[in-house]
């Protein structure tokens, strides 16, 4: 089915349906943040797109998830969390060998800590809160065609 030109309304409609092929298949997503009110809205944009979604509250959680043997298909990092904010937790990570896709979600940062977060090994960077499907969807595209060659970290506001 195709979906009319303007219809961000028709779109959610069509994958609470399942309509839409791409929602068919089941991903996991990790969500990395300190704030439980964004932590509870990223996981209800997630779910209602399919994800089964866990959360971290820090990201030395997240990289102790990864050590003691979790896998994700996505995580959405947050960049200034305590204990081990996400530049951090992302260089952790990608030094642990984890090729997942990492999202960087965060607000409030200047120019050059974004770009300091996407060398730390981000894919991409969105500022929060999460809240646009249509920002979801192309990632679960790229999830589901794994074989798509990665053009490089990305930065969308």
């Amino acid at each position: 089915m195709e979906f009319e030109e303007d219809s961000t309304a028709s779109k959610r409609m069509k994958i609470a349906e399942n309509e839409d092929p791409i929602t068919k298949v089941q991903f996991s997503a990790l969500i990395v943040d300190d704030d439980p009110l964004i932590r509870k809205i990223h996981s209800e944009v997630l779910n209602s797109l399919g994800f089964q979604t866990r959360v971290a509250k820090s990201g030395k959680e997240a990289v102790d998830l990864y050590h003691a043997g979790a896998n994700f298909d996505i995580v959405f990092m947050d960049m200034q969390m305590p204990v081990m904010n996400g530049i951090e937790a992302t260089k952790e990570l990608r030094g642990m060998g984890v090729s997942t896709k990492i999202v960087g979600v965060s607000s409030e940062c200047s120019e050059s800590e974004i770009e300091a977060f996407i060398l730390a090994g981000l894919d991409l960077y969105y500022a929060k809160p999460l809240t646009d499907a249509n920002k979801i969807i192309p990632l679960m595209e790229d999830l589901k065609n794994k074989s798509v060659p990665n053009e490089g970290p990305k930065k969308t506001m």
